[in-house]
């Protein structure tokens, strides 16, 4: 496995619906995700389909059973045209000593908070993670996540598929690189429009190049 792919906690798949996000990546991989859970106060909830022993896709949709939070969901899912992947995220430890590592190379991470959801087994998963409302270089720069002593996603995740390689493209390549590099990743950026990520995924019916 690649230096960047040990990096890759998750990759984040935005939808408007759930179940049609579940559905349409089945179609696709050959992998129906596990149900995840809710983000209790965020609006949103989620499935999973492991990547690797420590990396996983999570499908993420507005929760019908939330009342609509008071903030705009995470990744502007609220406006998807069509599901997408709209952010992904580095593993990383003392996350407020990275955060002050980039700002002084004038990278903005957010401050660190923590998260948590119970899934459905009862289990209360919890974390810290630098903000998720910071976008940088529209999503090509993760965010960042420590699991700490809490289980990883991944090990209760459907099974069966594996991420095999991860790229970028954005018009401003060179200066998003840049930044990358900064902060210890060397995920790869070719200049294009508009800003996208590109997740290769082996699974069951094969390869597939997941934007």
């Amino acid at each position: 496995m690649s230096a960047l792919l040990r990096r890759v906690d998750h990759l984040i798949y935005g939808t408007a619906d759930l179940y049609a996000g579940v559905e349409r990546l089945e179609s696709l991989l050959g992998v129906r995700a596990t149900p995840g859970g809710q983000h209790p106060g965020m609006g949103t909830r989620n499935a999973l389909i492991s990547l690797g022993a420590k990396t996983y896709l999570e499908i993420m949709a507005p929760d019908p059973e939330q009342p609509a939070p008071a903030a705009p969901r995470w990744f502007g899912i609220d406006q998807l045209g069509a599901p997408k992947l709209v952010a992904w995220v580095a593993n990383g430890t003392a996350l407020g000593r990275l955060v002050g590592h980039a700002a002084g190379r004038g990278i903005t991470l957010g401050d660190v908070s923590s998260g948590s959801r119970r899934r459905p087994d009862g289990t209360v998963l919890g974390w810290q993670f630098t903000n998720p409302r910071v976008i940088v270089a529209d999503g090509i720069v993760p965010f960042f996540i420590d699991w700490g002593t809490s289980p990883h996603p991944a090990t209760g995740a459907a099974a069966g598929a594996a991420l095999i390689g991860l790229r970028a493209e954005h018009p401003d390549a060179p200066r998003v690189q840049g930044m990358l590099r900064e902060l210890g990743l060397e995920l790869p950026v070719a200049p294009a429009p508009p800003a996208a990520l590109v997740a290769t995924i082996a699974g069951p019916h094969g390869t597939v190049e997941l934007r």
